[in-house]
């Protein structure tokens, strides 16, 4: 208030509650409780401000931090289950085409080695095919890659090879495997699938 006991006009509104402080018989006294833009009582907070007070930032946070820490193994599983999906398949397609080709080389659709046991000399042979009466007969598109690896590289098993082997005799291909040491979900080795 000015001297004059006219109030000075500014351009921050100033709001002035009536404060009872103390009641006689005769008067009220009453004092004026000056309120600016700093703080609403008991909120913490500028009244009109926007925005997020450090508490609540801080529990966002703590709850963003919580679900993250719970999503990031279901995904690494997730994932994980994916590639073990794919290397099933793609063992299975590659039996598959090595059974047919051995199917076929017992029916005398073409000429095998001797020692092959009708068996395909290498996975190459079962994409680039062979000619079966002047008809070329594929029996994959192509070799896939292994999942596991990255690369499109094999373990090859021979009729002649002990089954735990893990070297290739290089006399025809009976089955293949994956070289990854990893181990599955189920807790078996790639190798064995």
């Amino acid at each position: 208030m000015c001297r004059s006991g006219a109030r000075r006009v500014s351009k921050r509104r100033i709001k002035i509650e009536p404060v009872l402080l103390r009641k006689s018989n005769r008067a009220t006294v009453v004092l004026g409780r000056v309120r600016s833009g700093l703080r609403a009582p008991g909120s913490g907070r500028v009244p009109g401000s926007r925005g997020f007070t450090m508490v609540e930032l801080i529990v966002a946070m703590t709850i963003l931090m919580i679900l993250t820490a719970i999503a990031a193994p279901v995904m690494r599983i997730t994932i994980q289950r994916a590639k073990e999906r794919e290397l099933r398949r793609d063992l299975w397609m590659m039996r598959d085409a090595i059974d047919r080709y051995k199917d076929a080389a017992d029916r005398g659709a073409f000429q095998t080695k001797v020692d092959s046991q009708g068996y395909p000399p290498d996975l190459d042979t079962l994409v680039k095919g062979v000619d079966a009466n002047g008809k070329k007969m594929r029996f994959l598109r192509s070799i896939p890659v292994d999942p596991m690896t990255g690369k499109d590289e094999w373990g090859l098993r021979s009729m002649q090879d002990d089954p735990d082997s893990d070297s290739w005799g290089g006399q025809s291909v009976f089955d293949v495997y994956s070289k990854s040491e990893g181990t599955g979900l189920d807790g078996t080795k790639y190798k064995t699938w």
